[in-house]
């Protein structure tokens, strides 16, 4: 067998295979032998089949399989031989001619083959990244402060219903007489919530259901029916108000602090304005890095100027996908695409210059973290330690999850290992104008 390889540029070539019979002609009687071991053919014994009947049955098959086995052997070859860092693995040429598939012939085959281009990158504290600094107002800490207490708030008797109110109402209509229902302000259709505002107990109007409440589940439930015998209901109601529930936030005292920060954290307005602040600061924290992690990547990315064989790259996906996607689809999402594998590349070269490691407890650590963040979602801030792992554990149990996590681990720490290296310029903002940052 021959190979010809063309160099089209620094990252591309073309190889050109040529096989001969006596390249393949061995693996295709192994291939036959072994059907013919395994074929069952009534009037013959199991193994004993005449050759001349297995070749007239997979002769073809085998040929095929005998050939592309001395294609897959002779590129790997080639491949290690020469250490090629390939992208994906070799392409048939566009230009690969139709195959007649004839025993004792010579083939030949064209491939191409791309590679991923050679990282040479170093950072120094000549490499200055911005670092912002963000922070804490007063306003911010007092609506935070205040966010606070309304998560610890109650729900207790109002006068006028206002617009973060709720209402708890009958509604009539003939014989049809729905009680108790409960419903909030901030749920009603925008053109209809002002009849609504300032109602009080023992207040009558009427209403059409179908344009105060907009979502058909929402609707549907509240008047105690399925949702498919909405389109059969006059939508016109007399709504009673029985009570309004005012939403009160929880009052600043020890039982409060008790709540939000565990027993005996936290003992006076003093100290708990301190901790706001000190939590609003940690929040404002994770923001600086989030946005130092994004800096930094584009700045590496930058500098490191890496150039991909971005065209085989794009038949590569669209063939391995086997029409899953089309070319279209591929060029939508490229611009995004290209960037995280540039990325992906940069990350696994940095690692192994600056001896990264990610272990276990890196990643219970994460996944321990992105449980904290859940539970604060609910207004749960001090869930014990050994919930937090055992919810950690079933998140890695989940293994798209488990991948995720890794990879935001890596990230995190190949860019700290970065952090060690380069110069921050740190530069004291706002929150509000921190946001405004593209």
């Amino acid at each position: 067998m021959n190979i010809e390889q063309n160099r089209i540029d620094d990252l591309n070539l073309e190889l050109t295979l040529s096989i001969v019979k006596e390249d393949y002609a061995d693996k295709k009687v192994a291939k036959l032998k072994e059907h013919r071991k395994h074929a069952e053919i009534k009037g013959f014994r199991k193994g004993m089949v005449p050759m001349s009947l297995i070749e007239k049955m997979y002769g073809q098959a085998s040929l095929v399989d005998a050939v592309n086995d001395v294609i897959s052997s002779a590129l790997n070859d080639f491949i290690n031989e020469n250490k090629l860092n390939v992208v994906g693995e070799p392409l048939p040429a566009e230009d690969q001619p139709q195959t007649e598939w004839v025993d004792g012939n010579d083939f030949t085959f064209k491939f191409d083959i791309a590679q991923n281009p050679q990282i040479n990158l170093e950072l120094s504290k000549d490499d200055k990244i911005p670092y912002y600094n963000i922070e804490v107002s007063d306003a911010a800490r007092d609506e935070m402060k205040q966010n606070m207490l309304k998560q610890y708030g109650s729900l207790e008797e109002g006068e006028a219903a206002k617009e973060d109110d709720f209402i708890i109402v009958d509604f009539v209509q003939g014989e049809t007489r729905v009680e108790g229902a409960y419903v909030a302000l901030r749920s009603i259709s925008e053109a209809v919530k002002p009849s609504f505002v300032g109602l009080k107990a023992g207040d009558s109007i009427d209403v059409n259901v179908n344009e105060a409440f907009e979502n058909e589940t929402d609707r549907a439930s509240m008047l105690k029916v399925k949702k498919e015998e909405l389109a059969s209901l006059d939508p016109m109601f007399k709504m009673t108000v029985n009570n309004v529930k005012t939403f009160v936030n929880a009052p600043v005292n020890q039982e409060t602090f008790d709540k939000i920060f565990g027993e005996g954290t936290v003992k006076s307005e003093e100290e708990f304005d301190a901790k706001v602040a000190e939590r609003l600061a940690f929040e404002y924290s994770n923001e600086s890095n989030w946005r130092f992690s994004k800096d930094a990547k584009d700045y590496i990315l930058a500098k490191a100027g890496l150039e991909v064989p971005e065209k085989f790259l794009k038949r590569w996906i669209f063939v391995i996908n086997e029409g899953k996607f089309t070319m279209e689809d591929i060029e939508k999402d490229w611009a995004l695409f290209i960037v995280d594998y540039k990325w992906q590349m940069i990350r696994t070269y940095l690692m192994q210059k600056y001896n990264v490691k990610i272990e276990e407890k890196d990643i219970l650590a994460s996944a321990k973290g992105f449980a904290a963040y859940q539970f604060a979602m609910y207004g749960m801030n001090n869930v014990p330690d050994e919930q937090l792992e055992s919810f950690a554990k079933n998140i890695l149990a989940q293994e798209e999850q488990s991948r995720r996590i890794y990879d935001q681990v890596e990230n995190e720490k190949t860019i700290a290992a970065v952090r060690e290296v380069v110069s921050l310029d740190v530069k004291p903002i706002s929150v509000e104008a921190f946001r405004e940052l593209k």
